[in-house]
């Protein structure tokens, strides 16, 4: 599917994209930066208002209110680039690129739940879309490999793609790629984030046949015409693991590197999914390293039943454990049952655990920025003691900043009881309850609840 470009995402581009119609065109001075359009957003968000209302016939007074936020005449001059955005509209459509921004049903929800405001506010793409939001199996890894290691990683690609789990990769040469290519040539799917040339990549024909078959989706946060650059390739680390429910570290350098700086990202800040590092193979300083940080031991799955386990939350592995040899000492494929399981046995642990994953979509989103019960909800517990507070009570004070974390994007009452392993009268009496304090109200467009005040542009 190719998603329609909506009025809001053309106000973003104006506001934020190079539109570079070809390599010679200069990037504009003027061009909003991350912060900037964040607190953009947020104001327009405050005013009850979105970006398309920006180019609206009657948007003086908008464009002055946010005068405060961003120099009126610099908003002016970015808005007036309708010309040059419609030659680069034309362009992207004769390579069946897309282009989806936040304030778009059609964005990853796993993107605007996990990174919230700092989830890139346009996404170019080609290929199925859909792809985004199917969760499967993060592969990174170093750009220079041997060839066994390139042999290790084509194999994981298979699996995945055997297991009928999507691969996400980074699309650069050594590890990603052969990861990608393993599970396509399984018949499996793969989506690629890319920190550059997407446009350049997406005309090649070992992609474009994957494309049009709808086992592939490449994207990228930045212009589909933008070379490499470094500090880019480090911003998007980030994107693949937050699209994916595990993740795997095949090889990466010590304190130096796009793959080390991701995983330690993920594993000290982020803690979307769980980190998993090559465990067989000659020795791996960088590997040890992250193994020290909290890094799990790949367990070497050799069928898709063990594969699949990894992705069952009754099973997933705390980080830290170390059951499983690290790759110096590992001669053998480890079993599965040697990586120590992570126990939850409760609605409540499920809502605020945050590092394991469930294989529904919406509880993979559920997770994504939940680590610890709410300090709120954990004093109110405490504090009650003598007011005698209900075990339900208790039960609601823990999930309650879960389900409003959850609910960045509307969701129906099936779709929250699925995130939160409850049953759907469970979870029509919180998002009641929810309702009547204020916190949460009902959309109709899409039908749904939705946080109030939460809602990313």
């Amino acid at each position: 599917m190719m998603p329609t470009l909506s009025p809001n995402t053309r106000a973003i581009l104006l506001l934020i994209a190079p539109l570079i119609a070809g390599r010679s065109e200069l990037v504009s001075d003027d061009l909003l930066s991350p912060g900037e359009y964040k607190r953009l957003a947020r104001h327009l968000r405050e005013v009850k208002c979105q970006p398309a209302d920006l180019l609206s016939p009657n948007a003086a007074e908008l464009l002055h209110a946010c005068g405060s936020i961003v120099d009126e005449g610099r908003l002016r001059r970015l808005l007036g680039r309708g010309f040059l955005l419609s030659q680069v509209i034309e362009r992207w459509q004769t390579r069946a690129i897309w282009v989806v921004s936040r304030a778009d049903a059609e964005y990853p929800r796993r993107l605007k739940v996990r990174l919230r405001e700092d989830a890139p506010p346009v996404l170019y793409g080609c290929g199925e879309i859909s792809l985004l939001d199917t969760g499967g199996l993060a592969v990174v890894g170093s750009r220079h490999v041997d060839d066994s290691l390139i042999d290790y990683t084509l194999d994981v690609g298979r699996l995945a793609a055997y297991a009928h789990k999507t691969l996400v990769s980074g699309g650069a040469r050594g590890v990603d790629q052969a990861a990608m290519r393993g599970a396509l040539a399984a018949g499996g799917n793969v989506v690629g984030v890319l920190a550059d040339s997407l446009e350049k990549i997406a005309m090649t024909r070992e992609q474009r046949n994957s494309l049009v078959e709808g086992c592939l989706a490449l994207i990228s946060p930045y212009d589909p015409s933008v070379g490499f650059n470094v500090g880019r390739a480090m911003q998007r680390n980030k994107l693949i693991y937050a699209l994916g429910e595990a993740s795997l570290v095949v090889n990466s350098d010590m304190n130096r590197g796009g793959t080390w700086a991701g995983a330690v990202e993920q594993l000290d800040k982020l803690k979307f999914v769980p980190v998993y590092i090559r465990s067989t193979g000659y020795p791996s300083v960088g590997l040890d390293a992250l193994r020290q940080k909290g890094a799990i031991p790949w367990p070497n799955p050799q069928d898709v039943e063990s594969f699949e386990s990894l992705f069952d939350r009754s099973s997933m592995p705390q980080h830290g454990s170390t059951d499983a040899p690290s790759a110096e000492h590992a001669a053998k494929p480890t079993s599965s049952e040697t990586v120590q399981d992570s126990q939850i046995g409760s609605a409540t642990s499920a809502a605020v655990a945050g590092a394991g994953q469930e294989r529904t979509e919406a509880a993979e989103e559920e997770r994504a920025s939940v680590t610890t019960v709410p300090a709120a909800a954990t004093g109110q517990i405490q504090s009650s003691t003598e007011a005698d507070i209900s075990p339900a009570d208790v039960l609601f004070a823990a999930v309650r900043e879960s389900i409003q974390r959850l609910l960045n994007t509307p969701m129906k009452e099936v779709d929250v009881a699925a995130a939160l392993q409850v049953s759907t009268p469970q979870a029509k009496a919180w998002l009641q309850r929810l309702v009547d304090e204020g916190a949460v109200e009902k959309a109709k467009k899409p039908a749904g609840f939705v946080a109030k005040q939460r809602r990313l542009l």
